[in-house]
């Protein structure tokens, strides 16, 4: 294993220790609750933006703290949900009087533990409510999940649901979007290669040098197949199909395309994706109205890409286009 760390059981807490050092002006770091907190948080009137997971698929969920973006980020254990203490911790740090609305990606030990902080923040008077991710178009039940896996629609909706929010909109309206985007947003992914948990110190699964695998979830779980290298033409077909079907998407219809990379993957390798996709939505005459192309949900290291189309109306452009400033993602600021 070769990565840059001391020590693999403290590879968290210095990550969280150098975003502190490095965005002091956009966040704060609880070292003892570990959370990530907008720097002026809690915003006075503001619905607070509560998400998290488990670390390794950075910048999500930590570099997307900041004004018009997330309000606090809960990040577990590499590949581990973070636990109810650290959410409760965090929706005390960002209650402005609004309610809090936690974005939870659909894995089961997400779901519960946000469930429970819920509980608990309620029993202090404290409203709050979650939007639950499940995008992923490849397979219906995986290791961690009962039902789709939550994947890179979980960006998209935090971006889109934080513009909102930073206007001062109700809990109601911030929740009627978030549920929104879900439900119009479809990804698919894959792999080249796995990658190694550093607690491990071995790679989490086997791929042959001719091999890549389809429909990967984010913590390497299986997809739907395991195939042949192919060139990225024929890997975009394999990825978009699946996503433009399920979404019933008609000639002339809107979509934002995000093509992720999973960690290991060279932006001009996305872009060469990004190109392949863009022939394709031109193809079925889908508008290609607005992109985002680079590595933002992450599995570690691991080298490959995947695919998200989220179908657009008036609304979700105008808070996609707003102002946001975040260690990961800024522009209008």
């Amino acid at each position: 294993m070769k990565k840059l760390i001391n020590r693999p059981e403290g590879v968290v807490s210095e990550a969280l220790q150098g975003m502190a050092a490095l965005h002091p002006e956009l966040i704060r770091v609880d070292e003892a609750a570990q959370i990530i907190v907008r720097a002026d948080a809690p915003v006075r009137g503001k619905v607070g933006i509560v998400s998290g997971g488990g670390s390794g698929h950075e910048p999500m969920h930590g570099g997307f703290v900041g004004p018009g973006m997330l309000d606090a980020a809960c990040p577990g254990a590499i590949f581990t949900s973070p636990v109810p203490d650290q959410m409760l911790a965090a929706t005390r740090a960002v209650n402005g009087g609004a309610g809090v609305l936690y974005i939870v990606k659909n894995y089961t030990g997400d779901v519960l533990n946000f469930e429970m902080a819920a509980e608990l923040a309620a029993a202090e008077n404290i409203e709050v409510v979650s939007v639950v991710t499940n995008d992923d178009v490849a397979v219906q039940d995986s290791l961690y999940t009962a039902g789709r896996r939550g994947v890179g629609v979980t960006v998209l909706l935090e971006k889109i649901v934080g513009g909102l929010a930073e206007t001062g909109a109700s809990l109601e309206a911030v929740i009627d979007l978030a549920r929104r985007v879900n439900e119009q947003g479809r990804s698919m992914g894959m792999a080249l290669t796995s990658c190694t948990v550093p607690a491990a110190g071995k790679p989490t699964f086997e791929l042959g040098d001719d091999e890549m695998e389809i429909g990967i979830g984010i913590h390497g779980e299986p997809g739907r197949r395991r195939v042949k290298l192919a060139p990225a033409a024929e890997i975009v077909e394999m990825l978009v199909h699946p996503i433009i079907a399920d979404l019933n998407l008609e000639p002339g219809e809107r979509v934002l395309a995000f093509v992720n990379g999973m960690g290991g993957t060279p932006l001009i390798e996305l872009y060469v994706i990004a190109n392949e996709l863009a022939k394709i939505l031109r193809g079925h005459n889908i508008s290609l109205s607005r992109s985002l192309v680079g590595s933002y949900i992450t599995s570690l290291e691991m080298a490959g890409c995947s695919i998200t189309l989220l179908r657009l109306d008036d609304e979700m452009i105008r808070y996609w286009d707003a102002p946001v400033h975040t260690p990961a993602l800024r522009r209008g600021m």
